[in-house]
């Protein structure tokens, strides 16, 4: 990372006292801190006390964030038959069957955000596992991203759903917002996941579930967040 680390952002991280911070301090801190002239994403990163090489120590799940990402997903749904006029109607950007399968396979499109499929489309779709999968995009039903209820499924992503999974090392990386968002959405979105993350925890885990967390901007440095209270929470 060194060479990325210009003198904006070693500014930027001698501003974080080596301690670890509260929430609702820590948020405006990532605020006041930000040094790129965009709108930058808020991400979490959780350092879980699972292996998630162990299946029954997997962590994902999905959580609608009350104040939504700033921005409006591109939703892609494939489906068949009416389910096709129930994404239009829900507000989809792109719908259709066996053809959007090939648009992507053929032609490489990938201009949309989220995909919902129906589960008589996971034939064909399961084609793009090698496409989507790496890009976190493959529909799962454990998500919600195959299901009939197209409708509902299409809401939710526009009103700010998203889904967290652990990588290989046990960590989460979540967007929870913009560095424009006021501090209080910011730390109501935080907070959302964070109930989600700790739900999520699995039964085989032992020991301290969160060992570690920070906050932080695209393109800032992380700011560590105390995690007591998450571990005394999840009781």
């Amino acid at each position: 990372m060194a060479h990325k680390q210009g003198k904006k952002y070693r500014n930027a991280a001698q501003q974080i006292e080596k301690r670890a911070y509260a929430l609702e301090e820590a948020v405006p801190l990532v605020r006041r801190i930000k040094f790129a002239n965009f709108d930058e994403t808020v991400e979490l990163h959780m350092r879980l006390g699972v292996d998630p090489k162990h299946a029954d120590q997997m962590v994902r799940g999905t959580v609608v964030l009350p104040n939504g990402l700033g921005k409006s997903k591109r939703v892609l749904v494939i489906a068949s038959g009416d389910k096709q006029r129930e994404a239009e109607q829900a507000g989809a950007d792109f719908v259709g069957g066996e053809e959007m399968v090939n648009k992507i396979q053929q032609e490489g499109w990938l201009d949309f955000d989220a995909v919902i499929a129906t589960p008589d489309m996971m034939r064909s779709v399961g084609r793009l596992g090698k496409v989507l999968g790496p890009r976190g995009l493959m529909p799962n039903p454990k998500t919600g991203t195959v299901t009939m209820d197209v409708e509902r499924a299409v809401k939710e992503v526009k009103a700010g759903k998203v889904e967290f999974r652990v990588d290989k090392t046990g960590v989460l990386h979540v967007p929870v917002g913009k560095t424009s968002f006021a501090q209080d959405k910011l730390v109501e979105n935080a907070q959302a996941l964070i109930q989600a993350v700790l739900r999520a925890k699995p039964a085989a885990a032992k020991g301290k579930y969160v060992r570690s967390a920070t906050i932080c901007s695209t393109m800032g440095p992380g700011v560590p967040l105390d995690v007591t209270p998450f571990n005394t929470r999840v009781q």
